[in-house]
This record gives structure tokens, C-alpha cells and sequence, in this order.
């Protein structure tokens, strides 16, 4: 097989946060109606269920290992971060929200976080045979601690990387960076996209993670990253991956705080990347704008510690509480794909 061969079928997991099992019950349904993916793209929390899926062999053992003791673990086992406190939290996203234009000063993406995560992930630590391949949205920065707070200029400040096996690597070569388009993009990406076939699958899973303001920049291989809401919805990419592509229709950005974060540290306009996203072409469109609402109690959430004077995650006090929320994203995604894509056997 030539290696520039298109895929047959890209499944997109754009993002899910902290309710990510919700992709397993998509892949799941996918599988069940004939359409199961030869490659998964994948991006934030959608990047910890596209290695489960790559790591281990069917439906059952993906869900019993997200909703596993140690998956739970590693999630009670993130903390606030020193300088989470909610004044300055509060008081950086109200700054953000006034300020209407886009990337004019260098972030600090090494000191302006929420969480400290763990350092291992729980993960599969092998590929099964057969398993869809698994391509990973991150960002690499071009710029250092140093810069942090200094005028942008017309300076790049960050490049879109995607991980993945030299396969997608190859099909990817030369592309431009969706995030980079100047229909939403002030200028802050890099237009060339990067590709990187070397990169562990845990670090980049970690990487897609650790989107600003919520986890510190990574360091790995050398360079220093942020997370894979540099593009949630990299549908382009995923055309050129696979003949055919599924992709979510998902619900619009938080106007307070997602849209003025993206516009302030990326430069990019999130609305009118979303817009366009969803006017492209897509084989089958799995409807999750109402994931907020189906899955507000049964997900991980923020609030706001007075006592301790700290922004911290709400995580179920116990493991069975947490399996339950689990098995309910699960099913939320089953649902949504089967809605999409039965009836569609190819």
C-alpha cells in the first residue's frame, strides 16, 4: 500500500472536555452500523478516548478502563494550581472579555493555569491489531518564558502540530494550518502545519490536554506546547486523511469565556471558525450542541473554593459515583451516533 493512500474513513473527536467517554459511545455506534473509522482525529479530552480505543480491543474493555479505579484517580489527583485563586481567575476572564482585540500581547502559558496535572496518564501502553489509527491536534509555541507579557507585534506565536503515524504524517505534509486562516486568524499561527511521527502517544495525548489557562505548557522532545484547542474541529485535516469523514455539529463557544480566551491568546475568532466548520461537507454529522444541557450533571465541572481560596474541580466523592457519570456519557454518545449514522451501512 502506497503510504500516501487516503484513509477510508476519519471519525473526528473534537474536544469533550472532561466528558470525553461520550466519543466511545460514538466509536461504539460507529462500529455497530458498519461505519467504524481507520483513523481517529482527535483533539483535548477527545484525545485521552482515541488512544483507549487505539489500546484496547473492543467496547467493553474501553468503557470498564475509562471508568477504571485508576482513571478516577488520576482525575481526584489534579489540584489547583498556586495562582488559581478566584479573584485573579475571575478578574484575568473579565479582562479578556473587555479587551476586544485579538493576540496583542505573548501570553504566559507557563505561569497562568488553573490545574496541575499528574504526571502519568492512564493509558493503554499498547496499539491492538486492526485498531484505527490515531492522529492528535496540538499546538507548538514560538516563544519563550521570557516573551511572556511583551507586544506581539505581527510575531507568530504559535504553530498547529498534528501527532500521528507517518502515514497521516505523509497525507498532512505540505498543508495549510486551518487555524492559521486569515478568515479568523489575526495572524498569531503559523500557515504552515506541522507534522510530527515521533512523538509518543502519551505525550501527545498530554500535549492536546493542556489547553491555556487550564494546564501549564508542556515540555517534550524538546519543545514546549499548548493544547488542541488551537483547533477543535480541524474537519479540513480530516478531509484529507480519509475519502469519507464524521464530524460533530457542536455547540457554539461560550461568549464570556472561550471567545474572548481564543481571540486574546490564539488571535483566532472562534464563532467564525465554528461557522465555517459547519458549513463544510461531511458523510455524517453526529448532532452534540446539546451536550452541555443532556450532560451538565455528569460531567466534571469547576467551582469556586471560597475557604480555600481556589477554582477547583468538582470530581465524584466516590468511584462508583464517577462510573456512573461514565456510563451515562457513554450512552449519550451511543444515542447521538446511532441517530447520525444508523440506517447509513456501508
Amino acid at each position: 500500500m502506497d503510504n500516501r493512500e487516503q484513509y477510508g474513513r476519519c471519525l473526528v473527536f473534537a474536544g469533550g472536555g472532561f466528558r470525553f467517554a461520550y466519543y466511545l459511545g460514538v466509536h461504539a455506534a460507529a462500529e455497530e452500523c458498519g461505519r467504524a473509522p481507520d483513523v481517529l482525529l482527535a483533539s483535548c479530552g477527545g484525545a485521552i478516548a482515541a488512544a483507549v480505543i487505539a489500546g484496547l480491543p473492543d467496547r467493553d474493555a474501553r468503557l470498564k478502563w475509562v471508568a477504571s479505579s485508576a482513571m478516577y484517580g488520576f482525575l481526584r489527583a489534579i489540584r489547583p494550581a498556586d495562582r488559581a485563586t478566584p479573584l485573579r481567575t475571575l478578574g484575568g476572564a473579565f479582562g479578556r472579555w473587555l479587551d476586544r482585540r485579538s493576540a496583542v500581547r505573548i501570553p504566559d502559558l507557563f505561569h497562568d493555569y488553573l490545574f496541575d496535572l499528574p504526571a502519568a496518564l492512564p493509558l493503554p501502553s499498547t496499539r491492538v491489531p486492526g485498531a484505527p489509527a490515531v492522529a492528535i491536534v496540538g499546538g507548538k509555541l514560538l516563544f519563550d518564558p521570557v516573551d511572556a507579557g511583551r507586544e506581539r507585534g505581527a510575531r507568530q506565536l504559535f504553530s498547529q502540530v498534528v501527532f500521528g503515524p507517518e502515514r497521516a504524517a505523509l497525507l498532512l505534509d505540505g498543508s495549510p494550518a486551518p487555524a492559521a486562516d486569515p478568515r479568523w486568524s489575526s495572524g498569531a499561527v503559523a500557515a504552515r502545519l506541522q507534522v510530527d511521527s515521533r512523538m509518543p502517544m502519551h505525550d501527545a495525548v498530554r500535549i492536546s490536554l493542556a489547553d491555556m489557562f487550564y494546564f501549564s505548557s508542556p515540555a517534550c522532545a524538546g519543545g514546549q506546547y499548548t493544547g488542541g484547542v488551537l483547533d477543535l474541529f480541524p474537519i479540513e485535516l480530516a478531509q484529507r486523511l480519509a475519502h469519507e469523514v464524521i464530524m460533530e455539529r457542536k455547540t457554539p463557544f461560550n461568549p464570556w469565556l472561550a471567545l474572548p480566551a481564543l481571540r486574546t491568546v490564539l488571535g483566532i475568532d472562534g464563532a467564525a471558525r465554528l461557522r465555517h466548520v459547519h458549513e463544510q461537507r461531511a458523510d455524517a454529522w453526529i448532532d452534540t450542541r446539546d451536550v452541555m444541557q443532556a450532560l451538565r450533571a455528569h460531567g466534571i465541572g469547576k467551582r469556586i473554593g471560597w475557604r480555600r481560596n481556589r477554582i477547583e474541580l468538582e470530581v465524584p466523592d466516590t468511584h462508583a459515583a464517577y462510573a456512573a457519570q461514565v456510563r451515562t456519557q457513554w450512552e449519550y454518545g451511543y444515542q447521538k451516533g446511532l441517530s447520525a449514522l444508523k440506517g447509513k451501512t456501508q
